[in-house]
C-alpha cells in the first residue's frame, strides 16, 4: 500500500477556499482532508507545496475533441490520417491536457471509437492521461455536421440501435449534433436544425434507459428549445444563432437555466492566436447571453471544445477560468466550481471526481497563487497528480 500526504497553503476543495490544509492519499484515493493544518501523522512521506500554495481538484473539461491536432485545419488533417496515426496523436493531446492540471476530459466525438480505446490504456495506467470519458462517433445526419466522424444516422429506429451501440462499446455519454456546425463544409447551417424534437428525444429515452447521459451540440435557437424540451442532459455551445445573426430569445434562456440541463459553454482561448469568432459581431451578444443565463440561475460549467483551432490548444480549459470572470459571467468561486465540482456532476463522475474529498480520485492540481484572487493563478502550475502518481 503506498501512501503519502501533500500539505499545501491553502486548497480549493471544488466548493471553497479554505486554509493551511494535509491531504493523505493511498493507493490513488484520498483517504483524509486536515484543515487545520497539523503536521500529518502515520505518514513518513510527506510532499510540503510551500507557502504559496493552492491544492484543487484536478480540472474536468466537459468538452474536448482529442482526434483534432488544434492546427490551422484540423478537419483536413483528420482525414488524411489513418487509425493507428490518428490514435498517437490523440495520446499526446490527452497528455498534454493531463499536464496542463486537466485530469478528466469528455470527448465529444472521435472516428472508430479511438477514445475509449485510449481511455483503456489510461484505465490501466492512469498516469499516463485523463480519465477520459467518450461519446464516440457523434450522432449526425446524412452529410451533416462532423459526419467525417462516421455517425450518420437518421430514423427513430436507427437512432435507438445507435445509442444501444454505444452503450455496447462501453461509451459513456451519447453526443448528439441537434444543429449545424461551423467545421463542416456543405452541411446545414449552424443555425438550422439537424434533428427534430421527436427525434432528440428518442435518443433522450433510449439513452437514459441505458444509464447514459446525453449532450445535445446546440447552435440554433430552434435546437437549443428542442433539446431542453427533450431533456437532455447537457447543451453544448448555446449560441442562439438565427438566419439573421445571434438572437436571445428570454424564454428560451428561461427556459434553459429553468430546465435540468448543464450549459456547456465554449470559452478558453490560447491568447498568442486570434480566434476570428471572436471578432464576430455576434460575440458580444453570444456572450451577455452567457452572462443572462448565469444570472438566471442555469448550472454552467464550460466545455473548452479543444482541438479545434490553435487558438484551442489541448490543455487550455485553465483559460477559460479567467474568461468567465474577466467577462463578468461568474464570480471566481463559481468560476472554479464550473471546471470541477460542477463540472463533475455534469459528467455524472461527482463524488469521485472534481472535488477534494475522503474517497475521491486523488486528481490533484498546485498552482502557485490564490486562483480565489487571480484566476490566473491556474496558469502557474506546481503540481499535477493522476490517481496520486505525480505527474509534473
Amino acid at each position: 500500500m503506498h501512501s503519502y500526504a501533500i500539505r499545501a497553503a491553502s486548497m480549493f476543495d471544488g466548493f471553497d477556499l479554505s486554509g493551511p490544509t494535509t491531504v493523505q492519499v493511498t493507493d490513488g484515493r484520498i483517504l483524509s482532508v486536515d484543515r487545520t493544518g497539523a503536521a500529518p501523522t502515520g505518514s513518513r512521506d510527506v510532499l510540503d507545496l510551500g507557502p504559496r500554495s493552492c491544492l484543487l481538484p484536478g480540472l474536468v473539461d466537459t468538452h474536448v475533441h482529442l482526434a483534432f491536432d488544434a492546427g490551422p485545419d484540423p478537419v483536413a488533417a483528420l482525414v488524411k490520417t489513418d487509425d493507428a496515426e490518428l490514435l498517437t496523436h490523440m495520446r499526446a493531446a490527452a497528455q498534454s491536457a493531463l499536464r496542463a492540471g486537466v485530469t478528466t476530459v469528455r470527448d465529444l466525438g472521435d472516428r472508430s471509437y479511438l477514445a475509449l480505446a485510449l481511455a483503456e490504456e489510461f484505465r490501466r495506467q492512469p498516469e499516463l492521461g485523463p480519465e477520459i470519458l467518450a461519446a464516440g462517433p457523434p450522432l449526425t445526419t446524412p452529410g451533416g455536421h462532423c459526419h467525417f466522424f462516421g455517425g450518420e444516422v437518421e430514423g427513430a429506429e436507427a437512432l435507438r440501435a445507435a445509442v444501444r451501440e454505444r452503450h455496447a462499446r462501453g461509451c459513456a455519454v451519447i453526443k448528439i449534433m441537434a444543429s449545424g456546425g461551423h467545421m463542416t463544409p456543405g452541411s446545414v447551417a449552424p443555425h438550422d436544425s439537424q434533428y427534430t424534437l421527436a427525434d432528440l428525444r428518442v435518443v433522450v429515452e433510449e439513452a437514459h434507459g441505458l444509464g447514459l447521459r446525453v449532450a445535445a451540440h446546440a447552435h440554433g435557437v430552434a435546437a437549443i428549445k428542442n433539446a431542453v424540451a427533450a431533456g437532455v442532459d447537457s447543451i453544448e455551445h448555446v449560441s442562439f444563432l438565427t438566419g439573421d445573426g445571434t438572437t436571445p430569445d428570454q424564454d428560451v434562456l428561461a427556459a434553459v437555466a429553468e430546465s435540468d440541463s448543464f450549459v456547456s459553454l465554449t470559452l478558453g482561448l490560447d491568447p498568442r492566436f486570434p480566434n476570428p469568432a471572436m471578432s464576430s459581431p455576434h460575440a458580444s451578444v453570444v456572450l451577455d447571453a452567457y452572462r443572462d443565463l448565469h444570472k438566471l440561475g442555469a448550472k454552467v460549467v464550460i466545455g473548452s471544445d479543444a482541438g479545434i483551432g490553435p487558438f484551442k490548444p489541448h490543455g487550455v480549459l485553465p483559460y477559460a477560468v479567467s474568461d468567465l470572470v474577466q467577462l463578468g459571467i461568474s464570480s471566481p468561486r463559481e468560476a472554479l466550481a464550473a471546471v470541477t465540482s460542477l463540472a463533475a456532476q455534469a459528467c455524472g463522475v461527482d463524488g469521485r471526481k472534481g472535488q477534494i474529498t475522503i474517497g475521491a480520485d486523488a486528481d490533484l492540481l498546485a498552482v502557485h497563487g490564490n486562483p480565489m484572487e487571480d484566476p490566473a493563478a491556474l496558469l502557474d502550475v506546481q503540481a499535477v497528480f493522476r490517481a496520486g502518481v505525480r505527474i509534473r
